[in-house]
């Protein structure tokens, strides 16, 4: 087991998950409105595989999808982090940042809060080349996250090959970052 990581946010706790997490995440992941850009929402069973795995990936590596808090309030709210994608897509292998928060905690900024912190950790502690994301074309609001946090879109899509041909949410955009435009930016 590594020792797992703990960036740092000014609002934001992101940490290992609870067990008292899964309830919040699986109503969080079997609303209709958060997962609207996924093909169906979550079962319960679903849910709670899902965490299993982030959690065992976190435990083997030290990172992944952190459970975010925030300080002094709600103390789960979804995850942000980041995950090793090496299968069938056409960026892979990569290391993609990723964000699921719940509807009641949008417009916050905290995606973007909790992604630049997950974004420091990825480039000074994990020593990273380059982090992606990715996310169906029509998915506006991770689009703007994805611009805010300093990635750029340069025309890169492909069509999700776990969708079906015509499938509304086939066609994704890839985002990119690499370390050294990440430290341009922070200067």
């Amino acid at each position: 087991m590594s020792e797992i990581l703990s960036p740092e946010s000014d609002r934001l706790l992101l940490r290992t998950w609870r067990d008292e997490d899964l309830p919040a995440f699986a109503a969080l992941n079997a609303n209709p409105q958060v997962m609207r850009y996924f093909p169906s929402v979550m079962t319960a069973a679903q849910s709670h595989a899902q965490a299993d795995n982030i959690r065992r990936f976190m435990h083997r590596h030290g990172w992944g999808f952190w459970a975010l808090e925030v300080k002094g309030g709600a103390p789960f709210i979804g995850f942000v982090g980041l995950a090793m994608r090496a299968d069938d897509l056409p960026c892979s292998p990569c290391v993609e940042i990723g964000w699921r928060l719940a509807a009641p905690h949008w417009g916050n900024g905290y995606a973007s809060e909790a992604a630049r912190a997950v974004l420091a950790t990825a480039f000074n502690s994990l020593q990273l080349d380059e982090v992606v994301s990715f996310t169906a074309a029509v998915n506006q609001p991770s689009r703007r996250v994805m611009a805010r946090i300093g990635m750029a879109f340069n025309g890169e899509s492909f069509l999700h090959p776990r969708l079906p041909q015509g499938h509304p949410l086939q066609n994704h955009v890839v985002y990119r970052l690499g370390r050294q435009q990440w430290r341009a930016q922070q200067c």
